[in-house]
């Protein structure tokens, strides 16, 4: 089964001495699986009964749609995967086309990425970013910089099965330069994640960094490419604030002076993440709803797919950073069933 990725809260700093500007949380380590998700396993679950009622609400004239809602939005992935099988079993009809033909609009996209599993979902994502004419650079940073490495094996694996081509060859002949390089590196589900620091290494690391950036004429790309992507979390954690304390510069400052694009994009994505990825999100979903238009892409893709994972913590982070809930924008800024649903996966007001 997906396990759901652990969070990683900012932790202390690294030199207890150094007083820490964020309050101390409890850093949940890989192999300790974090609920921190809005969505949980519904208790009583009935796969069958559940089919039964998405059959009611979409049989005969008209749908009910809080029916729809209300099923779908209270039991978790897992359990959607099984009534999407009770459904066909029962009618010998798809779940997926159904719900395809009787929704609509932005509301109907949030429902079926619902019914897709975790990596078969981060798949799709990923194909429909790089259709078309333009890329979505961004959302592929997203993923490929916030998933675990046996996430993005699976996400490999899948992807060959579903497009018959290999995620690097898309990334290939969608991406170019430095930036392809990053991806391409961060496809790669192989970065170090040991939990301990050695702060020799932490030490060349920031001086190698250093020397990379701000100490030279034009910048080293690859040297900050190959600490970033293949450095453990934990060690990076210490790089930055090392980094920080070292140089009285901040890591991301100094990428945004070196880089332009895409690459200054995806290296401080990256940054951001790794340093505390619930903030990261609630960064990519406040930006989502600012300003004229939504993306709703970005917003449907967050609130499902962190639901079950850290949204608890982007909810925190999104309050603190914003001095709003996420719940208040979200209202807001969406209307309609599209609204009752995301607001379901966001779980509550802050």
């Amino acid at each position: 089964g997906q396990q759901p990725t652990p969070s990683y809260p900012s932790g202390p700093a690294v030199n207890p001495s150094m007083p820490s500007t964020t309050t101390p949380v409890v850093i949940i380590l890989p192999g300790q699986v974090g609920h921190r998700g809005t969505i949980q396993d519904f208790p009583g679950f009935n796969a069958l009964n559940d089919a039964e009622v998405l059959r009611k609400a979409m049989k005969g004239f008209g749908t009910d749609e809080n029916a729809i809602i209300e099923c779908l939005g209270n039991r978790s992935c897992k359990q959607r995967q099984q009534i999407a099988l009770a459904f066909k079993t029962a009618y010998g009809k798809d779940l997926v086309k159904d719900l395809k033909s009787e929704l609509s609009g932005h509301f109907e996209k949030t429902i079926l990425a619902m019914i897709k599993s975790p990596p078969m979902y981060d798949v799709s994502e990923i194909k429909e970013a790089m259709k078309g004419a333009g890329t979505d650079e961004a959302c592929l940073i997203e993923i490929f910089a916030s998933r675990s490495n046996a996430e993005i094996h699976e996400i490999t694996r899948l992807y060959k099965q579903e497009h018959k081509k290999t995620l690097e060859e898309a990334i290939r002949s969608e991406t170019s330069g430095h930036f392809e390089r990053l991806l391409i590196s961060l496809a790669q589900g192989n970065r170090d994640e040991s939990t301990n620091v050695d702060m020799s290494l932490v030490k060349r690391d920031v001086q190698e960094l250093y020397a990379a950036g701000e100490n030279r004429l034009g910048t080293d790309e690859s040297k900050f490419n190959a600490i970033l992507c293949a450095r453990s979390r934990t060690h990076l954690k210490a790089v930055f604030e090392d980094y920080q304390r070292t140089l009285n510069r901040d890591i991301e400052k100094s990428i945004c002076r070196e880089m332009s694009g895409d690459l200054e994009h995806g290296m401080l994505a990256v940054v951001k993440c790794i340093k505390n990825t619930p903030a990261f999100f609630a960064e990519r979903l406040n930006k989502a709803m600012k300003g004229a238009g939504t993306k709703d892409k970005t917003l449907i893709r967050i609130l499902v797919s962190r639901s079950e994972v850290d949204l608890l913590d982007i909810r925190r982070e999104y309050k603190r950073l914003y001095g709003k809930s996420l719940y208040t924008d979200i209202t807001g800024d969406t209307s309609g069933d599209y609204r009752k649903i995301l607001l379901k996966l966001c779980g509550g007001n802050d």
